[in-house]
């Protein structure tokens, strides 16, 4: 599957520190470095229907600056995100619509791509549907049973009588590898099991060695699609599907897995246990999560229908770049709750950059044009004399105020605060707004 067209991104003069991301899983900040050179990120992606919110948007671009920083840092970026383009939710509105449920992931699919062109989001070099990888889903599962780490439960209603759903084994993955419940999340077992019931779980189902066992091949049922697989007919469940995906394309123990903190159980913490189970290895050295976006006093979501989708405020002419700098404006870790005010303050802030960066390139093409002036151009020459070591500074601070982990609302401060001062606006810093923030203020 493609992704979208990549932005230029500006080289920067010198390197950059490693970024420091919150660890889920140790709950504490820690330096996300690469391997020999390379960074493997993975970022679970939408599930297509009703994308994309502005939930959605602040998970992307929070792990876009990390990219950002990365590559900033001198490292090579292996990047792949999936796409659930067949699930439970999806085919329920599906069916709700009377839409054909792959005419819908596709056409879900093709509006996020624009969202993220349009917000300028660096794409995964690896853009992979759950639809292209049922094969590989299915051998997984198959090694799963023979090595012991999944079960058969009796299912009444699939289409072949002898067919059963199978189903992950947790107590023997905690006796077998390093994966144990609670590894990553740190939550204890009445706050997963609540969680699990909440997030697709089915805790109370009959025939299951624990309650908390997630759902690896749900075998096929009347009415539903289906794939022939190494374990029968039927489709992959939720988690298998990004530890499948991620062991392909980015490897086994890479830099950091990452996606909304909704994702951190069941889903994260099943991925990472299946990981484990197929390859005796830790899944992902840093689990990084974003915090929630509410709207109207609750989270934004596709069950409340609460949302603010970024196709719609560009449909009104809202300026993609002022929607970047809008969620930029709060720390990725945070949860907030988002009002026009956001869109607001971020209007005005981006209208004070570009102009200060206009009325500098105004101030430089008439010095231009003055050059027979000694005077004037030796004015000029001290101002930009003068502006060269505060802005390298700047750029400096920028890096490190992002580095820690991916602070951007200090890093707009240190902006503002320059822009009040500043008498003119060299190239290094519009390259550093652009390749850090991904905002373009020079025209």
């Amino acid at each position: 599957m493609h992704s979208w067209p990549s932005p230029d991104v500006p080289a920067l003069p010198s390197r950059g520190p490693v970024p420091r991301l919150f660890n889920q899983a140790s709950g504490q900040i820690e330096a996300a470095p690469g391997t020999d050179g390379t960074a493997g990120l993975y970022v679970c992606g939408i599930t297509p229907y009703d994308a994309t919110h502005l939930g959605h948007a602040s998970t992307y671009l929070a792990f876009d600056t990390l990219n950002r920083l990365w590559r900033a840092a001198g490292l090579t970026v292996e990047y792949t995100q999936n796409v659930t383009d067949v699930d439970d939710p999806l085919l329920e509105r599906a069916t709700a619509t009377g839409v054909d449920w792959r005419e819908l992931a596709a056409s879900q699919t093709d509006l996020f791509r624009g969202d993220m062109e349009a917000l300028r989001v660096i794409p995964p070099a690896d853009y992979i549907a759950v639809t292209e990888v049922v094969d590989e889903i299915g051998h997984a599962v198959s090694e799963l049973v023979e090595t012991g780490f999944a079960y058969g439960v009796p299912t009444p209603d699939a289409l072949n009588e002898n067919a059963q759903d199978v189903y992950f084994d947790s107590a023997r993955a905690a006796e077998a590898t390093s994966w144990f419940l609670g590894l990553e999340s740190r939550y204890d077992t009445a706050t997963m099991l609540e969680l699990f019931a909440e997030r697709g779980g089915d805790p109370g189902r009959p025939g299951k060695r624990d309650p908390l066992d997630p759902l690896l091949w749900r075998v096929a049922r009347a009415g539903e699609p289906e794939w022939p697989s190494a374990v029968g007919a039927g489709r992959p469940g939720w988690h298998i599907e990004c530890a499948v995906i991620a062991l392909k394309h980015v490897g086994q123990n890479f830099a950091v897995q990452g996606g909304g903190s909704d994702l951190i159980f069941p889903h994260h913490e099943f991925s990472a246990a299946h990981a484990t189970a197929l390859t005796g290895e830790p899944f992902a050295s840093i689990h990084a999560h974003t915090g929630m976006v509410a709207y109207q006093g609750e989270k934004m979501s596709k069950s409340l229908g609460n949302l603010v989708l970024v196709s719609k405020l560009r449909a009104r002419g809202v300026d993609a770049r002022t929607i970047r700098l809008a969620l930029l404006g709060h720390h990725y870790r945070s949860d907030w709750e988002y009002t026009d005010a956001d869109l607001e303050r971020a209007t005005a802030r981006l209208e004070r950059w570009v102009a200060a960066a206009a009325g500098a390139a105004a101030g430089a093409g008439a010095a231009a044009d003055a050059d027979s002036a000694a005077d004037a151009g030796s004015m000029a020459g001290e101002h930009a004399a003068a502006s060269t070591p505060d802005a390298a500074a700047l750029v400096t601070r920028l890096l490190e105020a992002l580095a820690d982990d991916l602070d951007t609302p200090r890093a707009l401060t240190l902006l503002d605060e320059w822009f009040e001062t500043a008498r003119v606006v060299p190239a290094v810093v519009v390259d550093a707004i652009d390749a850090l923030l991904g905002i373009r203020i020079a025209a």
